[in-house]
């Protein structure tokens, strides 16, 4: 019979498998986060554990999950433990420890609610994705969403994320309790600012005094989060079994580079975090404007043009000379004059360390799913480059060919009948029917407002740098692409 994971068989794995380094029996509980999926578990559960082994405390974690039951039913049966296995070019396994107490809300609500309002606990972390945070385009509570009007009339039974964190700040109010500080590790624009605006519209529709207290005394940092995690599938469990030499019902994987940068805002202490590495500012904005442009931006340059040369792959794609030569010009001479560094960040060093996780073989980065919604991503990964070039009278023939490039993309699929991921598809996709290779596409998709503002499209320079980019790309074949990626 094959043992599984468990603090019984911590002691038997190989010596190339790192464990906890403090011992988790003497460390309480005082962190409850909300979506233990794979990100949270490769990334603040990590740091978490670093911090717990480097400072101690009672700073583990109650991960709750708010409808499934799959991460409880695998990690409960091995106390919480699971093995953290980080891809680069040596393969490394450690198993994390951070993780004391794993609940599904639906099924121990008193739980949950009895966790939030206990006095150990003073930090709530939340990876739900944008979707769960019930907001509006405007990024304010949405108070028409079905959980959010059940939430408004059973306060006491919540069924979303923002209704549980004001049951427990209210439960909390009532006894005396100082709150909790509550931190967002989903990749929205101002993340803490919207999460707090939020929980403070809901707690404000229950008990305007409670909204008011909300607003005054709670924390809501906003940060930055960052690191590629693949999927668990089962030949990372058979991996980790032959690694290790016990099952690991739930495994994650996760490139070796990960960064987590929190606004240094909490209400009732922290983790020693910044000294398992976590970057605590004041300035989270800067970091997030550095990772849009010079890790999103490129990322999608990668995703049009390395697609139309037929390259599956981001790994792939810099294995290709003239495309890695391309993206590290694009980078290095386009985008990083234009990005301002957070103060005593090296950007340089930062760009470097991008370019090697893109180089990473281990990774498998579809640049099919890296071009999804390019309508969305491109206005902000790269317009603001190519707007302060302008601006500054420099050319723009790089940036120029990645939007002629999403161009082309958009014309080939029309043309194969092959569909598109993006919220403005049908539009997309009547363009790229009615596009015939000539300069007059540029000018059709110029005309969608929606993505490109007016002083943009109208602008002569950028308009002639897109039709020649467009004609270098010829009929956005593999040579065509490859020729024009080279010249530039």
């Amino acid at each position: 019979m094959t043992a599984h994971l468990s603090p019984d068989t911590l002691p038997t794995l190989p010596q190339t498998v790192a464990r906890p380094g403090y011992d988790r029996s003497v460390c309480g509980i005082g962190i409850v986060h909300f979506g233990p999926g794979a990100f949270h578990r490769a990334h603040q559960a990590v740091y978490t554990d670093d911090a717990l082994a480097l400072d101690g405390g009672d700073w583990t974690i109650s991960a709750v999950s708010l409808k499934s039951p799959g991460v409880r039913d695998a990690l409960v049966p091995q106390d919480g433990l699971y093995t953290l296995v980080t891809l680069d070019r040596a393969i490394g396994h450690r198993v994390i420890g951070s993780i004391r107490e794993v609940l599904c809300a639906p099924e121990a609500q008193s739980h949950v609610l009895a966790r939030l309002a206990a006095p150990a606990t003073r930090i709530v972390t939340i990876t739900v994705t944008e979707k769960g945070y019930c907001l509006t385009a405007a990024g304010e509570l949405d108070t028409s969403h079905p959980d959010i009007v059940h939430d408004l009339a059973h306060p006491e039974t919540p069924v979303s994320v923002i209704g549980y964190v004001v049951a427990g700040l209210r439960r909390r109010r009532a006894a005396g309790l100082p709150p909790y500080t509550v931190i967002s590790c989903d990749n929205m624009t101002d993340n803490g600012r919207r999460l707090g605006r939020a929980t403070a519209q809901y707690a404000t529709a229950l008990d305007a005094d409670l909204g008011a207290w909300v607003r005054e005394y709670v924390a809501f940092p906003s940060t930055m989060v960052d690191s590629i995690t693949p999927a668990t599938d089962d030949a990372l469990r058979q991996r980790v079994l032959d690694a290790i030499g016990v099952a690991d019902a739930w495994p994650i994987q996760r490139e070796a580079f990960t960064q987590w940068v929190i606004e240094d805002r909490f209400c009732n202490g922290r983790p020693a975090w910044d000294k398992a590495g976590v970057i605590l500012t004041t300035d989270v904005g800067a970091f997030g404007r550095a990772k849009l442009r010079l890790l999103n931006g490129p990322h999608s340059a990668l995703a049009y043009l390395g697609g139309l040369a037929g390259v599956e792959t981001v790994a792939d794609a810099m294995t290709t000379p003239e495309l890695a030569g391309f993206l590290e010009r694009l980078m290095l001479r386009d985008v990083l004059p234009t990005v301002t560094p957070p103060a005593g960040y090296d950007l340089a060093q930062y760009a470097g360390q991008i370019l090697e996780r893109f180089r990473n073989p281990a990774i498998r980065h579809l640049l099919a799913q890296i071009a999804w919604d390019g309508s969305q991503k491109l206005p902000y990964r790269l317009f603001g480059v190519i707007e302060e070039r302008l601006a500054q009278g420099l050319p723009i023939y790089r940036p120029a060919l990645v939007v002629a490039g999403w161009m082309h993309f958009v014309r080939r699929r029309a043309a194969e009948r092959a569909g598109l991921t993006d919220p403005l598809a049908p539009t997309l996709l009547d363009i790229g029917g009615r596009c015939d290779g000539t300069a007059a596409d540029v000018d059709r998709f110029l005309a969608l407002e929606v993505m490109f503002a007016p002083t943009l499209a109208t602008d002569t320079r950028f308009r002639a740098a897109l039709i020649d980019a467009y004609a270098r790309l010829g009929d956005g074949g593999r040579d065509a692409v490859l020729a024009a990626v080279a010249a530039l």
